[in-house]
């Protein structure tokens, strides 16, 4: 009779504590959030309201800091069309988490290292989210420097408790592992010496989403590795290599605060291929899918999707051209006849690249966070200049 008692006890737990680890595992809700910036405030409320219900959460990114630690309000919330943005995304129950975008770094050090002016920011901010009714705050600092480091843990420590139930999110940077970064080269010595302590933001803020994009070359071992096949190698944000941050990060940040930043701009390089297959990039610009279209239609270009998932085509920007009279020229056209030349002659020339994500690109990074197991994804930006298709991809993400 003792052991019947003792099974049906041990029974008993057992069936307490296995549905609550399960219902625990299976009710993480996978979140999308975006970013809405200033500068686009008319077409990206626009857009945006009307797909509302695909997003966990809203981030207007129109606050800047002062030299002083005083808040600036680009964006003017509590005028149109952002007072009625707001108000129907919280009948929606979405979040509205506007995001704090400081990157001036002497003037961060200075003003979170003094004590006075920490603590006069801290309660700033707690007062505006309070105030203004928002659900959070979203601290995006960025370019500080490496000494800056426990001043902004403090801050965020104080910035947290007093929030209370509000939320505090945290953009940062992303972090390549160093012997990638550093392929085939000499690590430095101060390469581990970062701005942003990971274990103490874990700690304060509510979700960490990672800046996964403007990649470039960043990786080199990635970047090595295409150059090898003589390919161009130059992404926004290559699942291969987010796998690699997130990964390394998640080491300090749980896994169920990460979210994964999914651009939706492009790239335009000046490239200048060398003999041998090999290629400088030079930056020149960003820009919204709109934009490059109409390039690859002038020259009768093709664009092509890249291995690692987003979109791109060459071109020689100096030439005129009209789409041919059947077929089109292919995407990488310019890149191939460039470095034909410059091997042949020994020489240089120079072409554009474009590269941009798309929404399969956006769905490659949606299926690469539920993979990686993080918490969802946070879209930047949300202008109404990204592919329209996006918002397909996103009906019934969220869960």
């Amino acid at each position: 009779m003792r052991l019947m008692k003792y099974l049906y006890a041990i029974l008993a737990l057992v069936l307490f504590v296995l549905p609550a680890a399960t219902f625990a595992a299976t009710t993480t809700k996978f979140e999308v959030t975006g970013w809405i910036p200033y500068w686009r405030t008319a077409t990206g409320t626009i857009d945006t309201v009307a797909h509302l219900d695909s997003l966990t959460e809203v981030n207007p990114f129109v606050y800047t800091v002062k030299s002083d630690g005083t808040l600036v309000d680009n964006g003017k919330l509590d005028e149109e069309p952002w007072k009625s943005f707001i108000e129907t995304a919280k009948a929606k129950h979405v979040r509205v988490v506007p995001t704090i975008m400081w990157s001036n770094r002497e003037t961060i050090h200075a003003i979170l290292k003094s004590q006075k002016s920490r603590i006069a920011l801290e309660d700033r901010i707690a007062a505006l989210v309070k105030e203004k009714g928002f659900d959070g705050i979203d601290i995006d600092f960025e370019n500080k420097k490496a000494d800056t480091r426990p001043y902004f843990s403090t801050f965020l420590k104080g910035l947290y408790q007093r929030m209370g139930k509000k939320w505090v999110m945290c953009t940062i940077e992303t972090r390549t592992p160093n012997e990638d970064r550093y392929y085939d080269t000499t690590i430095p010595a101060d390469a581990s010496i970062y701005a942003n302590d990971l274990k103490e933001i874990n700690k304060y803020c509510d979700r960490v989403r990672l800046m996964a994009y403007d990649q470039q070359t960043i990786d080199l071992k990635l970047a090595t590795e295409y150059a090898s096949s003589s390919q161009l190698y130059a992404p926004v944000g290559d699942p291969a290599w987010i796998t690699k941050v997130v990964n390394l990060m998640s080491k300090d940040i749980k896994k169920s605060k990460i979210l994964i930043g999914v651009p939706t701009y492009g790239y335009e390089y000046s490239v200048t291929a060398y003999a041998g297959n090999q290629y400088i990039y030079d930056i020149l610009w960003t820009f919204n899918p709109g934009y490059a279209l109409p390039i690859a239609a002038q020259y009768g270009i093709t664009p092509a999707r890249t291995q690692w998932g987003e979109m791109a085509f060459t071109y020689f920007p100096n030439t005129t051209s009209t789409p041919p009279v059947s077929g089109a020229i292919e995407a990488l056209a310019a890149s191939a006849a460039a470095s034909s030349v410059a091997t042949a002659n020994n020489t240089n020339l120079t072409f554009r690249y474009m590269v941009w994500p798309d929404a399969q690109s956006v769905q490659t990074k949606v299926d690469l966070a539920k993979r990686l197991g993080v918490r969802g994804i946070s879209i930047f930006k949300l202008d109404g200049g990204q592919d329209p298709a996006i918002w397909t991809v996103l009906q019934g993400v969220k869960q």
